[in-house]
């Protein structure tokens, strides 16, 4: 039953969106202002090593206070919120075909207790499911048939985060996977490619990358890479005799270089710089991912070309990753900014360094939008 899987695509409630991530709980609240939405409320805290790591709350306790301060430092009284999981090997998302005639109850049964063991990397019974019916078409055996977007995750990481919020006095309205927040904070964006385009999400976060293959804004494929901006900060500051620090703040003042080269190293002001070395050679690794994950959807049959790279997440904040990622892969490659991308009315600026980290909260807060 998906009791748990709070309301993955039901309709919008009033409150914030609240973001866990490894090192930090970020908070989001906007007001409908005309045609379009206003910022109110932004805020952050940050979050103590060994407290969430890899999609899981290892610590509730801890982390409700963390979520309790954030909200009475920011003045907020509220109640409802919407949070997301991050993707990684506690979720799952897949599309599926089933037979276009079915009714809405058998759908559901066949969805829920029939194809949705076919493809959990965990037992049925310990997993919260939900789904969304997508188009129609006829198959190769000119059958007619709906997809399905199956979303799925482990039942005890649902449960850690329904009850981490009710420690923190708060009410979880939605609970969803952290790549469909972005999609729907950059969902005009992708409006920009035609139904036979797809675009790669790169949503780099602090302990990994989400890659999600994105047509016509519904994921055809996702993959969770176990590189994020505390890799590249520990590569850095190991490279520079620095003391290893959690604060990824130094990444966001940096930019890569994007001179030509056979490899990393053979620059002149690249091996005068071990620091910058270091960084490049992590991000390469990222780039041959990228390029696998790529190179995996397109062999899977029919799939779309992909046109451009989006990157996101508060690693895409470095400066010329764009281009980087261009060079490394031939591919057009832009760096996304949600507060753009949300044609959003602000109070205080935000600094662009700190835009492309808010893709997933902001989608939170579109739920809850007041």
């Amino acid at each position: 039953m998906v009791s748990n899987f709070k309301g993955l695509f039901s309709k919008k409630t009033k409150g914030i969106g609240i973001e866990l991530t490894p090192d930090r709980v970020n908070v989001a609240r906007l007001k409908k202002k005309g045609q379009g939405f206003q910022l109110t409320t932004l805020a952050s805290a940050e979050v103590p090593e060994g407290i969430y790591q890899e999609g899981q709350i290892l610590d509730s306790p801890t982390m409700a206070e963390i979520i309790r301060s954030v909200l009475d430092e920011s003045k907020l009284k509220i109640k409802n919120v919407s949070t997301a999981i991050p993707g990684g090997r506690d979720t799952v998302t897949r599309i599926i075909p089933v037979p276009a005639e079915l009714d809405d109850r058998e759908l559901r049964e066949m969805v829920l207790n029939q194809e949705a063991g076919l493809y959990l990397p965990f037992p049925r019974e310990e997993a919260d499911v939900d789904y969304q019916k997508l188009g129609f078409f006829v198959d190769e055996d000119g059958i007619e048939k709906v997809q399905v977007l199956l979303v799925a995750t482990r039942k005890e990481v649902t449960d850690s985060y329904i009850e981490t919020f009710e420690q923190a006095g708060l009410t979880v309205n939605i609970l969803e996977i952290s790549s469909f927040s972005l999609i729907r904070t950059i969902r005009d964006q992708l409006r920009q490619f035609t139904p036979q385009e797809a675009a790669a999400i790169v949503d780099i976060e602090f302990e990994n990358t989400e890659i999600s293959i994105v047509v016509d804004g519904v994921p055809q494929f996702s993959r969770t890479v176990p590189i994020g901006t505390y890799q590249i900060q520990t590569a850095l500051s190991r490279a520079m005799n620095l003391p290893p620090s959690r604060n990824t703040e130094l990444l966001q003042g940096m930019t890569v270089p994007v001179t030509p080269m056979d490899s990393v190293g053979s620059s002149p002001g690249v091996a005068s710089n071990p620091g910058t070395a270091a960084m490049l050679r992590v991000l390469g690794e990222l780039a041959d991912e990228l390029r696998r994950s790529i190179d995996f959807y397109l062999n899977q049959g029919d799939n779309m070309e992909v046109a451009q790279l989006l990157l996101a997440g508060p690693g895409g904040s470095i400066g010329q990753l764009d281009e980087f990622f261009s060079q490394r892969l031939s591919l057009p490659a832009s760096q996304v900014d949600p507060i753009a991308a949300l044609s959003l009315e602000v109070d205080q600026e935000v600094p662009l360094a700190q835009r492309t980290g808010l893709g997933v909260v902001l989608g939170l807060s579109l739920r809850e939008a007041w």
